[in-house]
């Protein structure tokens, strides 16, 4: 499973580069699965290559549909006037969630796993995933799109999350210096 970038993370705010045709390989394709293994064991319906920490624009998607969809340098060419709001989740800010209105439908551009062009007339939630994922591209993420008051709040959780997380890092290795310490002192006074 790869590992999934969290908000606070550069990548995340970085507009993606391009794939290069010369890219899409057999060990691009293999990339590709990984991710739609991770997106999966990670109960996701999209992941973007900076949510790997990769700078580049591309990205997978499962809707409810069922189908495996990759895109990669995808441009939305049109979206309705018609809106939509859904609750909205994101892997790199786990747990937070946001009524987000978005357009509800896309037609969207790009290459699939094989290099090949394709135009897809999306609605529902994949239109939602693909405007969702295409964001992830441009270095916006979905809090991005909703209240200015909840995305700073969402900011502050996720800052404080990792501070946490980085907390009991440095208590795990303290405490592994600690036994280590003590196993050697034990075979010092055996020898």
């Amino acid at each position: 499973m790869l590992r999934i970038t969290k908000l606070g993370e550069e990548v995340l705010r970085k507009k993606s580069v391009p794939v290069l045709p010369e890219e899409i390989n057999d060990e691009f394709r293999a990339l590709l699965s990984e991710m739609f293994t991770t997106m999966d064991e990670a109960n996701g319906v999209g992941l973007a290559a900076p949510q790997i920490n990769i700078n580049k624009r591309f990205f997978v998607v499962t809707a409810d549909d069922d189908v495996r969809r990759v895109f990669i340098n995808p441009e939305i060419i049109s979206t309705s006037a018609e809106l939509s709001e859904y609750e909205e989740g994101c892997l790199s800010i786990p747990k937070i969630y946001e009524t987000i209105v978005r357009p509800a439908k896309v037609t969207v551009q790009a290459l699939d796993e094989n290099g090949k062009h394709f135009t897809l007339d999306a609605e529902g939630l994949l239109a939602r995933i693909i405007q969702h994922e295409n964001d992830h591209l441009d270095g916006i993420v979905f809090i991005d799109r909703g209240d200015a008051e909840f995305a700073k709040k969402a900011e502050e959780t996720m800052k404080k999350r990792q501070a946490r997380y980085e907390e009991k890092i440095k208590a795990k290795e303290a405490k592994e210096r600690k036994i280590a310490a003590k196993k050697a002192a034990k075979e010092a006074k055996l020898k």
